[in-house]
């Protein structure tokens, strides 16, 4: 039980709704159950506080200079560990991951005493029982299995704890399909589960799918969205993208590099070994990545389908897939007022919500946007849907020009070679590959004429933002000091985010140095 002195200020509870206000004179409450929904309200602000309350919406509360909105039927404890989400979705994650498959391709034997041969060969007999995948034993395999084991275990139990969530929709996509179950272990391989991985020449989402492919198979690209990071809808992609390789060769390991390096490869590999299709007969004929990226994926099966008898004890995520749901959204809304008026943490909501490529869902009349959040929480938000969008509103008028406006990304441009442009420039604006200018362009050299016309497929999109010249003289300007970061300062200016802060700044990374001189353009 705790003890409140309140003197000459409004009481407001908050059971059921607003309905019950008091005028308390110097008197101790001593009520448990009240103790924790109630709020003193300076004397100033009643008149704010009396319109905020006819919303039946939300209140606010000041702790440390800083306004906290709470909603008024529940609050809801963030359930994922800030901490917990940052180590499992770190970059280090998808670095070491792609160092795994570069290791891949051991000429030399790799000593592991914990695992002998006869253990690792009955095992790949048992997992090529119940699989449809050809798992053989090769003394090239077991490298890669032991290499994993010895140099890698961290990262990959670290996974294992991350896969806890993604995977159980990643098994539903792909039983709908009547696939192996199996191959929701490529995501690893692809990009270490992270819904924002991007590759160097473009490659993005978990699945890995450059602009065409994605577009192709129907998932959303524009200056807001890219659903190639979505979750589920990429998964989805992913499956249908692989059941058709799968018709083609027939071969689900074939399929598997056909995924990593196209058709293609794979069938000029088919010819060069004489006819055969079986991998491991072709492997020594196919590019050097999907020589390793094959035996990736059956290491990191071998892994998972054995990490009790190796030992490992992945941490068991405080969330899963099952615990979240969905709303349409009717009203663009930036993540951070879900944030703020959820109760649920920012990083949870990024989390559950990653194709939002500028944290802001947008609403567009012809298109379905949706807000993923834990079910608790969503029951709150669809409860006060309403004054939710109504205040969303307000605050993101006020900051209308901030905000970048909806632009599809094209199927395709023409681009016109000028002085001084060369291929991996124009690769490098348009978020292409240099490999597929080429292709695209019927060129046999890098050689470039100035005047000459290119057809792109971008993977970025041109966006324009309301702000003038006008308003960018108008704008603040904010010093760095030490220990700030982009999120610290955007938090510091209502409606801005840490994408405005990078695009007002020309800033391509996170780093910040004390004394930079930000514009703030709000």
């Amino acid at each position: 039980m705790r003890k409140r002195l309140i003197i000459g200020c409004f009481l407001i509870t908050t059971l059921g709704s607003f309905a019950q206000k008091k005028v308390i004179k110097s008197e101790i409450v001593e009520d448990e159950i009240l103790s924790d929904t109630l709020s003193v309200v300076d004397t100033l602000e009643i008149k704010q506080l009396q319109e905020e309350m006819s919303q039946n919406f939300l209140f606010k509360q000041r702790k440390g200079g800083k306004v906290v909105y709470n909603l008024n039927d529940q609050e809801y404890p963030a359930k994922v560990d800030r901490k917990w989400l940052r180590e499992l979705t770190a970059g280090s994650l998808y670095d070491s991951i792609e160092a795994i498959i570069d290791e891949s391709y051991y000429d030399s034997e790799v000593v592991y005493s914990e695992l002998s041969t006869d253990t690792l060969k009955k095992r790949l007999a048992d997992l090529n029982a119940r699989t449809p995948f050809n798992i053989e034993y090769t003394p090239s395999l077991e490298n890669v299995i032991k290499s994993y084991l010895k140099r890698h275990k961290p990262t990959l139990e670290r996974l294992m704890g991350l896969s806890e969530f993604y995977f159980p929709g990643f098994e539903e996509t792909f039983d709908k399909y009547n696939m192996p179950l199996e191959l929701k272990y490529l995501a690893i391989v692809e990009s270490a589960l992270r819904p924002r991985a991007k590759s160097r020449v473009g490659a993005t989402g978990m699945w890995q799918f450059m602009y065409s492919t994605g577009k192709l198979y129907g998932l959303d690209i524009s200056s807001y969205v890219d659903e190639r990071m979505d979750p589920i809808l990429s998964t989805e992609a992913a499956a249908q993208y692989l059941s058709k390789l799968y018709d083609v060769f027939g071969d689900w390991d074939l399929a598997l590099a056909s995924y990593n390096s196209g058709p293609g490869n794979v069938s000029k590999a088919i010819r060069r070994s004489g006819g055969s299709t079986n991998y491991w007969n072709i492997r020594h004929n196919l590019p050097r990545e999907t020589a390793g990226y094959v035996p990736a994926f059956l290491a990191t099966m071998y892994i998972f389908e054995y990490a009790k008898e190796h030992g490992y004890n992945p941490a068991k995520p405080d969330i899963n897939y099952f615990t979240t749901d969905t709303v349409k959204i009717k009203q663009t809304l930036s993540l951070q007022q879900v944030a703020a008026y959820t109760g649920v943490s920012f990083d949870e909501v990024q989390f559950l919500n990653p194709s939002y490529k500028l944290d802001i869902i947008p609403y567009v009349s012809d298109e379905e946007y949706y807000l993923r959040l834990p079910v608790e929480a969503l029951g709150s938000f669809v409860a006060n849907e309403e004054a939710i969008y109504a205040t969303a509103k307000k605050e993101l008028e006020r900051d209308e020009a901030t905000l970048p406006k909806y632009v599809e990304n094209p199927t395709s441009v023409s681009y016109r070679v000028r002085s001084g442009d060369y291929l991996g420039k124009i690769a490098s604006k348009y978020g292409v590959g240099v490999s597929e200018i080429k292709r695209w362009n019927n060129l046999r050299s890098n050689t470039l004429r100035v005047g000459q016309r290119l057809t792109l497929h971008p993977t970025k999109a041109v966006t324009s933002t309301a702000s003038s010249s006008s308003s960018r003289s108008s704008s603040k300007k904010y010093v760095v000091r030490k220990g700030d970061s982009l999120w610290k300062i955007a938090q510091k200016f209502p409606g801005v985010s840490p994408e405005n802060l990078k695009k007002w700044n020309d800033i391509s990374g996170n780093k910040l140095k004390p004394g930079m001189t930000l514009v703030i353009a709000n």
